[in-house]
């Protein structure tokens, strides 16, 4: 009974992050980008909700670690935007939502998330944790990398002279990596098939604008 309802929540969970997913992508595609892009803030706190709906957040190590993740991805990004330290020189525009300092709190919310699906994801093709370790924070990169070239065009945040250096993605890999080994060693499980749709979604949705944006 209890993975039955686990199952349909799941189900009802990845049909909301491909609907939203797929309606920005076909909405801004046919002329509507900054409706669909102001949004931003609402599609990510719904991403939130269903994470901890489905994935599940269900012990304190699970919490605190993403408490962490958020904290830790918030402090990263507060040197980067305040001080050009880890990721470059840049600043955030106006669609990632409120800010502290600077720096939109649904960053942190974003570093979080990614940092669990992409481990999920990463320990069911690896067993061995450094192989795990570097596979997720790779994962991690590889989104950032095509949401890099999006950023600036849908107002998330920009970078001097326009694209993101090389030193980005090197922090971002090294940071990815610490909290890989961070949740690594807590031994949570996550829900693999929440988890790839909602990594896919992502994949799917900066990759095409990556591809015809050019």
């Amino acid at each position: 009974m209890l993975d039955k309802i686990i199952k349909n929540k799941t189900t009802v969970a990845i049909g909301v992050v491909w609907l939203f997913h797929v309606a920005a992508l076909i909405g801004i595609s046919i002329g509507y980008q900054e409706w669909f892009v102001s949004k931003t803030t609402l599609n990510l706190s719904i991403s939130l909700l269903l994470f901890f709906w489905v994935y599940p957040m269900d012990n304190i190590k699970k919490y605190v670690a993403f408490a962490l993740f958020f904290v830790g991805g918030m402090f990263a990004e507060w040197l980067g935007v305040n001080y050009s330290i880890l990721f470059g020189t840049y600043s955030y525009g106006s669609n990632f939502g409120p800010k502290l300092d600077g720096v939109p709190y649904l960053i942190g919310v974003y570093w979080g998330i990614l940092t669990f699906i992409s481990a999920t994801l990463a320990s069911h093709v690896f067993s061995k944790a450094p192989l795990k370790i570097i596979l997720a924070a790779v994962l991690m990169v590889l989104l950032d990398f095509f949401m890099e070239h999006s950023a600036p065009i849908f107002d998330f945040w920009t970078f001097k002279g326009g694209s993101a250096p090389l030193e980005n993605y090197t922090t971002w890999f090294a940071i990815a990596a610490i909290f890989q080994t961070v949740l690594h060693f807590l031994k949570q499980e996550g829900n693999l098939t929440f988890a790839l749709h909602l990594y896919t979604a992502q994949l799917v949705f900066f990759g095409y604008f990556f591809l015809i944006l050019g």
